[in-house]
């Protein structure tokens, strides 16, 4: 991120104030719960980390780095993984509340439900900092960082309408779109970028969908979304459709994959029913950079995925941690709040970064992301 566009905002109402001033002035940012250098004890300072599940390659990595991270800079830690069951969330971070932890950073499965428990949090005078994910519908959410998300799907658009040769006048071309869990809110943002991108080319009839899985415009992602970013459920909805709309020698030229998790799922699938890389392969977006998907971009059987560094996010995540609890200005980044429903909450965005199969070595390779022998290169 160009830190020109990144400003100091002075840290938010100290808890004294916030909690005198809540009943009257809820939902704007100035009152929303910040951290006052005489609130926190720095050299005694517990950070809760409340991540989804430790199954995804994903949310085990950021967990792990973000806990490194604070626990390198003096701070104790306590993580926890909910296995992607929302009333283990809710009874993990209840409990974090309990022990009085300084500062809670938590990436929410479903960042609808969580709204109750994070007012707990305020109430408790506990800076919350939502992380990737935005929690929804509470006034007790201090912070947001994540990556420009919409900007991740308009990636993912733009790869396909390039490659496809869809900015030069071709088509017509048959694509399948899939859309993330309809729980996540970070879901509609991916689908609106990349529906900004394709959804002109679907109305001029460039693009079509035999499946007929397309929404009338990016409010309707939710219908061709799979609940919990499940890879198993992807491949059996992709074979669905294999089966039931490409018996009569139809070509499947792109699969639109919010990410890699249901992308390993649509490959699978695509590999079962006889596609070969080197030949009717279509094109398949997606975003994590997981190894398993690396793998198969180096093996042709995955056009592209959008990089967003968790290193980054967690190093950002840790910054704010450490200016929220020493009562420091926090960075966000100018003009980008986003509005949980109660107010705009301060944000800091993150720039995500397209990988192919040709710049695997120059991207994550060269960045220590991953090692050559971890690839097998």
């Amino acid at each position: 991120m160009n830190l020109n566009a990144v400003v100091k905002r002075r840290t938010l109402l100290s808890f004294a104030l916030a909690a005198g001033v809540a009943a009257t002035t809820a939902g704007c940012v100035a009152e929303r719960p910040g951290a006052a250098a005489a609130a926190l004890d720095a050299r005694n300072a517990v950070i809760g980390l409340s991540m989804p599940t430790k199954y995804l390659e994903r949310w085990s990595r950021d967990g792990g780095h973000l806990e490194e991270k604070l626990q390198a800079m003096g701070y104790r830690t306590t993580l926890q993984y909910a296995d992607n069951k929302t009333d283990q969330q809710i009874s993990q971070i209840q409990n974090m509340i309990t022990q009085n932890v300084s500062v809670l950073v938590v990436a929410p499965i479903d960042g609808t439900v969580l709204g109750p428990v994070v007012e707990q949090a305020r109430s408790k005078r506990i800076p919350v900092i939502s992380y990737d994910r935005l929690i929804e519908g509470s006034t007790g959410v201090s912070y947001y960082v994540s990556f420009d998300n919409f900007r991740v799907g308009v990636m993912q658009g733009e790869f396909l309408a390039q490659r496809l040769g869809l900015t030069a006048g071709r088509g017509p071309f048959n694509v399948e779109l899939f859309g993330g869990s309809p729980d996540d809110p970070n879901a509609a943002q991916f689908f609106a970028g990349a529906w900004s991108v394709l959804g002109p080319y679907f109305a001029s009839g460039k693009l079509a969908s035999p499946s007929g899985k397309v929404p009338k415009d990016a409010s309707g992602w939710q219908q061709i979304g799979i609940l919990g970013w499940d890879s198993a459920k992807a491949q059996a909805e992709m074979q669905t459709r294999l089966n039931s709309f490409y018996t009569g020698g139809q070509r499947l030229d792109a699969v639109l994959s919010p990410n890699d998790s249901l992308a390993l799922g649509i490959e699978q699938a695509l590999d079962a029913r006889g596609f070969r890389p080197d030949g009717n392969w279509p094109l398949v977006t997606g975003q994590d950079a997981d190894k398993a998907n690396v793998m198969n971009m180096l093996a042709h059987k995955q056009a592209m995925t959008v990089w967003k560094d968790t290193r980054a996010l967690g190093d950002r995540a840790a910054t704010m941690v450490q200016q929220v609890v020493t009562g420091t200005a926090v960075e966000i980044s100018a003009g980008k709040e986003y509005n949980n429903g109660t107010g705009k909450i301060p944000t800091f965005l993150l720039d995500p970064q397209v990988v192919t199969p040709d710049t695997v070595t120059s991207t994550l390779v060269t960045s220590g992301f991953y090692s050559a022998s971890e690839l097998g290169a």
